[in-house]
């Protein structure tokens, strides 16, 4: 039970850092009208923060229950 929770926390972690670290995009001003407004990128900004947090959050309360 433990690798698993393991494992889902690491799949958060991984997909929150992917999230977060996509959210800005990189069109450099020639695609602009396919690009997110201020408040998109905040929101999938921080949704990818809370998905790593929770992933660390879930390592470190299965690592300290032995």
């Amino acid at each position: 039970m433990k690798q698993v929770l393991n494992i889902l926390a690491g799949i958060l972690v991984v997909v929150g850092l992917m999230m977060a670290a996509g959210a800005g995009g990189d069109c450099d001003g020639k695609c602009m009208e396919y690009a997110n407004t201020i408040g998109e990128t905040i929101m999938y900004g921080v949704i990818g923060l809370m998905l790593m947090l929770s992933g660390a959050v879930v390592f470190i309360i299965n690592e300290s229950r032995s």
